[in-house]
């Protein structure tokens, strides 16, 4: 018996894709830096960020500019391309794990700004780094069922503040070599905003359909990454060995449900060049078939998928079949099919 869920979408398409990139630059070498002393008192080498993680620099929002602010930006311009008016949109899922309150929902403040109708659906949705894929899977058995025409899918992600905050921690005296190596998964982190607009394939012959796929849970690994408004500690080996093992796990199982050994595009969640390559290996994907982002936006957590799809639309042809696939920790992980 499968241990994965499968589900199959009929007539949604996504209509447009967009990234909105933050603009400040902050270099692996910066951080390493400003860590200098603490790597020689703790004689832990310096550069695991971009020798190991291949993470060479990120990008931070501008003193006064909000996560919110791209995830904004990133809808207006999402709808734009679409050519949907907002006054259409019936569904707006934001999916950003960043937040600077708990109440209210991050949706309102898109929802106002962006002029959505009084009858437009809206709240969060957060799932760590699958929010955004998750969103889709909602938004397309929404608009399956009739209840809605177009959903607009929105995420915001900021690393400003829990990396400076990260920093200032392991630069004192009192870091420890173990501090260095809990906390190294938050200065892979990156900031950023990705957007989707889907609607009705059957109205939509230019849309490219959302065919469906297969989630799996492993959540006895909830241990394993947890943060909070302070701080993040992560557990990167024993988290990278259980996301190889359920990837490995949901990929036997969906194959008798789905052929996805010889695809067009690969856009896996973007953690690191360990992540990367481990999972191309253990599911035999080609690397070359795989676009990267990491290298210069770092982990911009749920937006990551969307910001490597979105800059991948150039080279995509019609007819391709492109797997979005996530792993967020917890641990869940789904893949779903579009066909370009």
């Amino acid at each position: 018996m499968s241990g994965n869920i499968t589900f199959r979408h009929h007539d949604t398409a996504v209509l447009s894709v967009t990234a909105v990139d933050a603009p400040v630059v902050v270099t692996s070498a910066e951080f390493d830096a400003r860590l200098a002393e603490t790597y020689r008192r703790t004689r832990v080498p310096a550069g695991m960020l971009s020798r190991l993680a291949g993470i060479r620099e990120r990008r931070w929002w501008p003193e006064g500019t909000s996560f919110v602010d791209g995830a904004i930006e990133a809808g207006a311009k999402a709808m734009a391309e679409a050519g949907v008016d907002p006054g259409r949109i019936g569904l707006l899922v934001n999916t950003s794990v960043s937040r600077d309150h708990l109440e209210p929902s991050i949706s309102v403040r898109v929802h106002h700004e962006l002029g959505l109708p009084s009858s437009c659906l809206n709240f969060d949705i957060t799932n760590a780094c699958l929010g955004f894929v998750n969103g889709i899977q909602l938004a397309a058995t929404m608009i399956d069922a009739g209840q809605i025409d177009y959903a607009l899918i929105v995420d915001g992600e900021g690393s400003r503040v829990p990396q400076e905050r990260t920093l200032e921690r392991l630069a004192s005296p009192a870091a420890t070599a173990d501090d260095l190596l809990n906390e190294f998964a938050t200065l892979t982190l990156g900031s950023g905003a990705a957007a989707m607009v889907l609607g009705r394939a059957s109205e939509h012959p230019e849309g490219h359909r959302v065919v469906g796929g297969v989630s799996r849970a492993a959540t006895e690994h909830h241990g394993l990454c947890v943060g909070d408004f302070e701080k993040m500690s992560t557990d990167t080996k024993g988290l990278l060995e259980a996301g190889m093992e359920l990837a490995g796990d949901l990929w036997r199982d969906a194959s008798a449900e789905f052929d996805w050994d010889d695809l067009d595009c690969y856009v896996v969640h973007q953690v690191s060049q360990v992540h990367t390559t481990r999972t191309a290996q253990s599911l035999g994907l080609p690397m070359d078939r795989i676009p990267l982002t990491f290298p210069t936006l770092g982990n911009v957590g749920p937006a990551a998928v969307a910001i490597t799809l979105a800059k991948q639309v150039e080279q995509l042809q019609a007819g391709d079949r492109v797997l979005m696939m996530g792993i967020g920790s917890g641990l869940n992980m789904t893949c779903l099919e579009l066909h370009w």
